[in-house]
């Protein structure tokens, strides 16, 4: 597993050092969707209700987009591998703590503390892993990493409610446990910090860090609980989105502006990388768009159990399980940029897809795009990372993947935010539209009313109340198909909106693959003068 060189450094096997960071972020973005089905039962049994629960999943992700973006600041602050080990042991000790809560407030506390930890995770994860794997090797990197980014949110509600149904909603925490025990004592053998990756010595930006702070608190809140507040139409929704805009724009200038900044924002002079970091974005958004709105509809329109639910959405985890390997190996014959192309347009395809199904859909019908879609999510992580990446000097790789992450989020929550919004907005639109067909001059409304009401007849029901059940029925009958139709626009919409991303590929250059061995030209070599540093094995490997 490990041998010593003659100076003492040792050399790590990279695929050690893979499983031992893989495993933290599958953890961290596992925690962000496995407590969605547990919250019902988290407020009932702490005498709250739903919507204050929620709480419990808003703190989490509020701590995360702050957290997320000063990532690579924090590494050079602390040293990497001490960060990740703060981290790893922060969020095991914090999800100790939820699980042992008393009450929703001291439950919404450990969240806090439990995101703050795991925030960090995803990008030193990624920085790690690209440090280990020579640029040729990148591609089966990344997805491996990009399995856990794709299969954590949809295994999270089947976890969670399999674990709460079973046991209790206080298991959803205390499973992290052996997880963070394991990768804890894998990450102290098997990680270390890079040469090049010196201790921050110059003064801390605290201005830019309480500017990042609150901007990226207040815009968090802003696309979580919008939905519930109606939007603008709340004050409370109004001033945070105000003080989002006009503390992340004064973030933004500032950080440009100063010598040393929390977040080195130059790095998007790159046009590959900026290019990358906006189809990682638009790639969350379709994510966790289409991930929440198939579940909804499964439920509310289909009669899917929350359980059944869960286990329906399987197939897009299988796809992607099968082929995210595969393309890791083949990336580099396939050309990254062309691997891309065919998942945007495959992706798009299973999404109009799944804009053609009605309400006499089943298993199947859902199976096959969800699987297919899979199989395309497969084919977006590792070559989108691979090409984001790849002009990125290994001095910035730290700065570089908070960005990264930080910006799918933001593309995540967003996506979840207005897909639920335009959901309820085309629902009343499609209720006014076909509610307007149903009058008294209407042929075919007068056919269906009467059909009811001799049903109703039939089964012994006066005319009186069979008329007045009948209506009862025709409107039960006009919100599903409404909320199908609407179901129906969105999947369509996000369908044509993701295949315009293709272009923007093409932004991007192709990565510059090279023989093992042979140097990089973007990677500086280490100064003279520099102190001798302990490798990682990253660097060793």
């Amino acid at each position: 597993m490990t041998e010593e060189f003659h100076d003492g450094v040792p050399q790590v096997n990279r695929w050690l050092i893979s499983i031992s960071v893989v495993t933290t972020t599958f953890m961290e973005v596992l925690d962000t969707t496995v407590v969605n089905v547990s919250l019902p039962h988290i407020g009932g049994s702490m005498s709250a209700t739903v919507e204050e629960a929620t709480w419990v999943l808003t703190s989490y992700l509020v701590a995360n987009a702050i957290i997320l973006p000063i990532t690579g600041w924090l590494a050079r602050f602390f040293g990497r591998k001490r960060l990740l080990l703060m981290a790893v042991t922060g969020f095991t000790g914090a999800s100790i703590l939820c699980g042992l809560a008393p009450n929703l407030s001291s439950l919404i506390v450990f969240r806090v503390m439990q995101g703050m930890s795991g925030g960090t995770m995803q990008p030193l994860s990624q920085a790690i892993m690209l440090e280990a794997f020579p640029p040729e090797d990148r591609g089966k990197a990344m997805a491996f990493w990009g399995l856990c980014i794709v299969v954590a949110p949809i295994l999270g509600p089947v976890l969670g409610g399999w674990m709460t149904d079973t046991y209790s909603w206080r298991w959803v925490f205390y499973i992290n446990i052996p997880v963070g025990v394991t990768t804890l004592l894998m990450a102290r053998m098997f990680v270390f910090d890079p040469p090049y990756l010196r201790r921050e010595s110059a003064r801390v930006d605290y201005w830019g860090i309480g500017m990042l702070a609150v901007g990226m608190g207040a815009l968090q809140v802003f696309l979580d609980k919008g939905e519930q507040e109606d939007w603008f139409a709340s004050g409370t929704m109004t001033a945070l989105a105000v003080v989002a805009a006009v503390m992340l724009a004064t973030f933004i200038i500032y950080e440009l502006l100063i010598a040393h900044p929390v977040i080195n924002l130059r790095i998007f002079k790159n046009r590959t990388y900026a290019a990358g970091v906006f189809m990682g974005s638009m790639l969350g958004f379709m994510l966790y768009g289409s991930l929440i709105l198939l579940p909804i509809m499964l439920q509310t329109l289909l009669g899917y159990p929350a359980l059944q639910a869960g286990i329906a959405m399987a197939p897009r985890g299988i796809g992607s399980l099968i082929a995210t390997p595969v393309i890791g190996i083949l990336l580099g014959r396939l050309g990254a940029r062309q691997v891309l192309a065919f998942g945007v347009a495959t992706v798009s395809l299973t999404l109009i897809w799944l804009g053609q199904l009605n309400l006499n859909a089943g298993y199947w019908d859902v199976f096959w795009p969800q699987f297919i879609q899979g199989v395309a999510f497969g084919c977006l992580f590792a070559p989108l990372t691979t090409i984001t990446m790849d002009p990125i000097s290994r001095e910035q790789t730290g700065n570089a993947t908070s960005l990264f992450n930080v910006m799918r989020n933001i593309g995540g929550s967003s996506g979840i935010a207005i897909a639920t919004t335009l959901l309820a907005r085309r629902r009343q639109m499609h209720t006014n539209v076909l509610v307007g067909h149903i009058h008294p001059y209407s042929g075919q409304a007068n056919v269906l009313l009467g059909q009811i009401r001799g049903a109703l007849v039939a089964r012994g029901a006066d005319p009186a109340t069979a008329t007045r059940q009948s209506y009862g029925l025709a409107w039960g009958m006009v919100q599903r198909q409404a909320a199908m139709m609407s179901f129906i626009d969105l999947f369509r919409t996000m369908g044509a909106v993701f295949l315009l991303m293709i272009p923007v590929i093409w932004v991007a250059k192709q990565p510059r693959l090279r023989k093992p061995g042979a140097p990089s030209p973007r990677i500086p070599a280490p100064a003279e003068n520099a102190p001798p540093r302990t490798l990682t094995g990253a660097e060793s490997a």
